[in-house]
């Protein structure tokens, strides 16, 4: 089961906000893809590389567009943590874990 934290819920709003300044089609695209992708997670949860600024085999990521998904793998379900640019720094602190 897929679960989105309110966090990575936020994120994906502020993707298709800023991707709907030019294109409303593309801004729907984009999060459906995202969405998508996460939901493929459900039979091979761990096929995403591990998160090397968090150094928690359980955190881990999957790439698509230029966006990181980040989740966590926890009693057999699957927690969105965040989706951020891959030009972004990412810290440890910008990753809500609280779930």
């Amino acid at each position: 089961m897929v679960i989105w934290s309110e966090p990575a819920k936020a994120d994906l709003r502020s993707i298709h906000d800023f991707i709907a300044h030019d294109s409303r089609y593309y801004a729907k695209k984009v999060v459906q893809d995202i969405r998508e992708k996460m939901y493929c997670l459900e039979d091979l949860p761990k096929i995403g590389k591990r998160v090397p600024e968090l150094n928690d085999d359980n955190v881990r990521e999957v790439s698509l567009y230029s966006y990181r998904i980040v989740y966590e793998v926890k009693n057999q379900a699957i927690f969105v943590l965040a989706v951020v640019h891959q030009r972004r720094d990412l810290k440890g602190d910008d990753v809500p874990r609280e779930l």
